[in-house]
């Protein structure tokens, strides 16, 4: 049941959390500062409220499986560590084995989403990376921008590449192979591991500090809190390797700029400082709260809509 109550949660969290998450990714992956509104207002003039749901018909159709398979295998790791360590899959786990266990979801799902993740990277910046095309100078001189005019947005006007997430991954395994694929999947490695971990411990504490006197569990209100509160801890810990994750993800378009996970970091801290590595923190932290509530709200009910039908 933990698979499918973790189907459940990562579809409902990522309803909630897309539009940000669009927003987040162009931030990170431009080369200039830019602030959360003025990326949103940028955004909203030049392709509109579609803008903002760019690759999510690809995240809806594989959430459902990825978000199982994490809820899944940390809830099936931390059986077998208890079997082995207490005799009993009912013993109370140490931390330790919370932290293993999450640690070991982080990366499972790495094999998974990379793909997926690639092309929701490329969908999302496809726009942005071929605006930045156009205003670089040509061999004849600087490349005449026309001014921006009422009539449809420009992702209609440009002639994307990609047109969709299955076109994305087609035409990206055609052109860059296998590789392609799973283009930043060492950032991506670091950030899911470490974060999960974190992500998992943080709601076990924080569910027990907000489990009532005489309770076993929380109630509702103490799972929102502490699935928010775990969201936001586990992104603040994943915010660097993302942000490398993907610039190296976004780098298939063009010309490469990036020869590795070492190289991008290198690159990038040199070129725009440190607090490069931090762009978009305080966004995924914003994002991180409602869809992480609604995700452990969900996993929680149906869990326990479960336990109650199979009694």
């Amino acid at each position: 049941m933990d698979f499918v109550a973790g189907a459940i949660g990562g579809v409902c969290g990522v309803a909630v959390g897309y539009p940000l998450d669009t927003v987040k990714v162009r931030i990170q992956t431009e080369p200039k500062s830019m602030g959360l509104w003025c990326c949103v207002r940028d955004m909203y003039r030049r392709e509109r409220v579609w803008g903002f749901y760019r690759g999510l018909s690809l995240p809806v159709c594989t959430v459902s499986l990825v978000s199982s398979v994490s809820f899944g295998t940390y809830r099936h790791c931390l059986s077998h560590i208890c079997r082995f360590r207490y005799g009993s899959t009912d013993a109370k786990p140490a931390r330790t084995d919370i932290t293993l266990s999450g640690f070991a979801s982080g990366l499972v799902r790495v094999f998974l989403t990379s793909p997926t993740e690639v092309a929701k990277v490329r969908l999302q910046t496809q726009t942005q990376t071929q605006m930045q095309q156009r205003r670089r100078p040509s061999a004849s001189g600087p490349s005449a921008v026309p001014p921006q005019s009422p009539g449809p947005p420009a992702s209609l006007a440009l002639g994307l590449k990609y047109r969709g997430p299955l076109h994305c991954l087609i035409t990206v395994a055609r052109e860059e192979g296998l590789r392609g694929l799973y283009q930043g999947s060492s950032a991506l490695l670091l950030r899911d591991s470490h974060s999960f971990a974190t992500y998992f411990l943080s709601y076990s504490i924080l569910c027990e500090w907000l489990t009532p006197t005489g309770h076993s569990h929380p109630d509702v209100l103490g799972v929102l809190v502490a699935g928010g509160c775990a969201g936001v801890l586990a992104w603040a810990v994943a915010t660097p390797m993302d942000v490398i994750k993907s610039r190296l993800q976004a780098d298939g378009q063009g010309l490469r700029r990036y020869q590795g996970l070492l190289h991008c970091v290198v690159t990038s801290v040199r070129e725009e400082g440190p607090r490069v590595l931090f762009k978009g923190l305080v966004l995924n932290c914003c994002r991180a709260f409602p869809v992480n509530m609604v995700v452990f709200v969900a996993y929680e009910a149906a869990l326990r809509l479960a336990r109650g039908l199979f009694k």
